[in-house]
């Protein structure tokens, strides 16, 4: 499975990014999707999730209220609609399919794959 991340980039603290990610997956549309983000010297942080049908999402507390995440079926593509970024989330983020088919999204899911990553950098 191959995800092609992009959208990242050198923002401002309060500005907004949207990221996107397309799927070489011909079944696409059977899988959660998602997002997580890695910082020197931090943890990996799952950001948020869609499941298969975009009918349930997960977002990390520190996320909530700020990040919308999406898919569009027909285009193999999931989104990270970023407002009101924070210095703080300045990350290589990374888009992730749990390809284990039909799953609801309650929590962050187990990723299979995932892609090259995109930065985003919030400056103060």
């Amino acid at each position: 499975v191959q995800l092609q991340a992009s959208g990242g980039g050198l923002v401002q603290a309060g500005d907004s990014l949207k990221l996107s990610c397309k799927a070489a997956e011909r079944t696409f549309s059977n899988y959660a999707m998602g997002w997580f983000r890695q910082a020197p010297g931090r943890e990996r942080e799952d950001v948020a999730a869609v499941s298969w049908s975009g009918g349930s999402t997960y977002y990390a507390d520190s996320v909530k209220g700020r990040f919308t995440i999406s898919r569009d079926n027909a285009k193999n593509t999931v989104y990270l609609q970023m407002n009101s970024l924070k210095p703080e989330d300045t990350a290589v983020y990374y888009c992730a399919i749990d390809h284990r088919p039909f799953r609801v999204v309650t929590t962050s899911p187990v990723y299979d794959y995932w892609g090259q990553g995109t930065q985003v950098t919030v400056s103060s």
